[in-house]
């Protein structure tokens, strides 16, 4: 994917921050207010081909990053951490809207995605105007992270520990495709994707530091691994759970298939602005993709929820 190249959602352009070249897409209305979607692993920017349309058709102006380690975003430097820790992504957000000269925004995302959107939102919060989170308060407990969960949910995720390995560094390597198809069909078992659909997004993989980002993350939130000192003093607020004092909506898909829907009442002490919970019959996690009537409708109604709201 290079820059000016087409998505489908508009063409790619490119940005530079104190770490990264983004890749992004950048659509709509420019004086329009601005949303940000922000995929997850392993996706990317076609979660968002059915919620973008809709959004810009509403006078919205919507940007869709490619996450570190995905599509035609870069690290500006060969030495730079090729981090993909929970700090890192956030502090990504602020800097794609420093960037931007954008002084806030509404951020919605799912997976990696909503996970910096959460870290975005609980340490930046002037920068965030709501929020929409895809399974609910996503900020990861790293000091608890050795704590057991039930059997049959450590069995969906056994690419945590797969990714522990350097058994598990070849296999990424040599497959990423073959195991995105995996995740996909455990984490959404209604969602009948297509082989053009896996295709598209596999795309994004291939992208030379794809394998690291996605090995530190996954390592740094089981705590087998340190940080980027760089984001030392984030991951510092992070390990305290901070609360989320912006407009919030989250959802939790009926059908995930790794992180069953709750009624969003244990998560509910993480969020200290005014928040609310929905279900969304028949999707999976993937949801923005499988649902994107109901991903719209959250972004709207999080916007609603600030006070003073004017639209």
């Amino acid at each position: 994917m290079t820059e000016g190249s087409d998505t489908g959602l508009g063409p790619v352009q490119t940005v530079q921050t104190d770490v990264l070249q983004i890749g992004y897409i950048d659509v709509g209305e420019r004086s329009g207010p601005c949303v940000a979607l922000l995929h997850g692993f392993p996706y990317d920017v076609h979660s968002f081909e059915a919620v973008v349309p809709r959004l810009t058709a509403l006078g919205f102006r919507v940007i869709v990053p490619y996450l570190r380690g995905h599509g035609p975003t870069r690290f500006l430097s060969s030495t730079q951490f090729r981090s993909g820790q929970q700090g890192a992504l956030g502090a990504d957000v602020i800097a794609l809207l420093d960037a931007l000269t954008i002084d806030n925004a509404t951020l919605a995302g799912f997976d990696w995605g909503g996970r910096a959107a959460c870290v975005a939102a609980a340490v930046w919060p002037h920068r965030v105007n709501a929020l929409v989170s895809v399974n609910g308060y996503l900020i990861q407990d790293i000091k608890n992270a050795m704590t057991p969960i039930r059997p049959d949910l450590e069995a969906g995720l056994w690419y945590f520990f797969y990714f522990l390995t350097e058994r598990g560094r070849a296999g990424l390597t040599r497959n990423r495709k073959q195991i995105a198809e995996v995740i996909w069909r455990r984490n959404s078992p209604l969602w009948a994707f297509d082989d053009t659909t896996l295709d598209r997004a596999a795309r994004a993989f291939c992208n030379d530091d794809y394998v690291e980002v996605v090995l530190h993350s996954y390592r740094h939130r089981l705590g087998a691994v340190e940080g980027d000192p760089r984001y030392a003093s984030i991951e510092a607020l992070l390990a305290g759970q901070p609360s989320i004092p912006v407009p919030c909506v989250t959802l939790d898909g009926e059908a995930d298939g790794n992180f069953p829907a709750t009624d969003g009442r244990s998560t509910a002490a993480h969020f200290s602005g005014p928040r609310r919970h929905h279900q969304v019959a028949d999707a999976g996690h993937n949801l923005p993709q499988e649902a994107p009537e109901a991903f719209v409708a959250a972004i709207l109604e999080a916007r609603e929820l600030r006070p003073g709201h004017r639209g």
